[in-house]
C-alpha cells in the first residue's frame, strides 16, 4: 500500500471519527436529574445568552458533559447571543439533541398559578413573584400605577376585585402587564350574565359583591352558613343600617391576628370601619374564596338582621331578627370568651 493511500485512509478515518463524535454527542444521554428529589426545571431569563444557559446548567449540575452540550448547540444553531427565555421541565436521560430542541423551540412548561388567600394588593404581588420571572417589586410597581386599575374602571382601593381566586395555567415569562390582562379576561369569564342578573335583586355591582364577599370570607369558614351571613349584610344595607362587621375593623386597625375586637378598636377612624361608616368599605378586606363569592351571588333571602358566633367554639353563628335576641347571643359568646380567657 502506497504512502499516499495510507494518508488518505487516515484522513477518512479521522473524518468519520469526528462526524461520529458529533452524532454520538447528540444521541448520548447527557441530562442527569435522576438524583433530584423533585421535578427539575431550568429557568432561562429573558434576553439570556447561550453562555448564560451554560452557566445555569453548571450551577445546577444537570449535565453530565457540558462540552458535548456546547458542541451540539453549535451544530443545531442554538449557540447565540440571545436564546428563548422561559421555564422548561427537564427529562432525565435526555440527549443533547432532545434538550436543545426543547430549549430552542421556546415551548415552555406552563406553571399552575394559584391565586388565593390574599389580604392586600401587595400580597398579590408577592405571591405572583413566586410563579413568574418578574420580582414582587416589579408586580407591585405595575399594580400601583394609577392607569393600571383605571383601565378597568377601578381604583387603588378596589383594584383587587379584578382578581378571581382560582388556579391558572401561565408561563414563567408572563409580565405584570400580561398577568393583569389575563386576570381581566378571567374576571369577565367569571361574571356571567346569569351571575350579574342575580346581583340586580340586591342592587349590587360586581365590585360591591366582591367587597361584600371579602367580609363574608372573614366572618365564617363554614360554607353552608355563608349565604345566610351575606343575607344579613344585604338586609342591613337595604335599610341603611351600618354593617358593623368585625373583620372590617380588624382590617382597618391592621392587627390581622386580633382574636377579640374591643370597644377601643371600634373607635378607630377608617373608611374600612363599618361600625363608624355606613355602607360597604371602599375596597375588599381580602380576596374572597369562590365559595364566598357564590354566597353573595346566591345570598339567602331572610329576615335576620344580626348574627354572632355561638358560645361553643364551633365557629358557627347564631342568627337573630331582633336586637334583643342578638344581645342574648352576644352576651353568651362574651361570657364564653371571658371563661376561656380570650382577650
Amino acid at each position: 500500500m502506497s504512502k499516499k493511500i495510507v494518508i488518505i485512509l487516515l484522513a477518512v478515518s479521522a473524518l468519520v471519527g469526528l462526524v461520529g463524535y458529533f452524532f454520538v454527542g447528540r444521541a448520548l444521554w447527557n441530562v442527569n436529574v435522576k438524583l433530584q428529589d423533585k421535578t427539575a426545571f431550568i429557568e432561562i431569563p429573558t434576553d439570556a445568552s447561550f453562555e448564560d444557559v451554560k452557566n445555569i446548567f453548571l450551577q445546577n449540575n444537570y449535565l453530565i458533559d457540558i462540552n458535548s452540550f456546547d458542541r451540539v448547540a453549535t451544530i443545531l444553531g442554538y449557540k447565540k447571543d440571545k436564546v428563548p427565555g422561559g421555564r422548561y421541565k427537564l427529562q432525565n436521560g435526555w440527549s443533547n439533541k432532545d434538550l436543545i430542541t426543547t430549549l430552542r423551540s421556546g415551548n415552555q412548561t406552563p406553571s399552575q398559578v394559584v391565586i388565593n388567600n390574599i389580604r392586600k394588593i401587595s400580597d398579590l404581588a408577592g405571591k405572583a413573584s413566586r410563579y413568574f420571572e418578574t420580582d414582587s417589586l416589579g408586580f407591585l410597581t405595575h399594580f400601583l400605577k394609577p392607569e393600571t386599575p383605571s383601565e378597568y374602571n377601578l381604583n387603588q382601593d378596589n383594584f383587587l376585585t379584578l382578581f378571581i381566586p382560582n388556579t391558572y395555567e401561565m408561563f414563567w415569562t408572563t409580565t405584570p402587564e400580561k398577568f393583569v390582562t389575563r386576570m381581566a379576561k378571567e374576571y369577565e369569564r367569571f361574571w356571567t350574565d346569569e351571575r350579574v342578573e342575580k346581583l340586580k335583586k340586591w342592587n349590587l355591582s360586581k365590585t360591591d359583591a366582591y367587597i361584600l364577599a371579602s367580609i363574608v370570607e372573614k366572618e365564617s369558614n363554614y360554607d353552608p352558613e355563608r349565604p345566610t351571613i351575606a343575607g344579613v349584610y344585604l338586609n342591613r344595607l337595604k335599610v341603611g343600617e351600618k354593617l358593623q362587621a368585625d373583620p372590617t375593623v380588624v382590617y382597618a386597625v391592621g392587627e390581622f391576628d386580633l382574636k377579640r375586637v374591643l370597644y377601643s378598636h371600634l373607635e378607630y377612624d377608617s373608611p374600612y370601619n363599618t361600625y363608624m361608616y355606613n355602607g360597604l368599605p371602599p375596597g375588599p378586606i381580602c380576596m374572597p374564596s369562590l365559595a364566598s363569592l357564590e354566597a353573595v351571588i346566591n345570598a339567602e333571602d331572610h329576615e335576620y338582621m344580626f348574627f354572632c358566633a355561638k358560645a361553643d367554639n364551633s365557629g358557627i353563628h347564631a342568627f337573630a331578627v331582633t336586637y334583643a335576641d342578638h344581645v342574648k347571643n352576644a352576651n353568651a359568646f362574651a361570657a364564653w370568651m371571658n371563661k376561656n380567657n380570650i382577650r
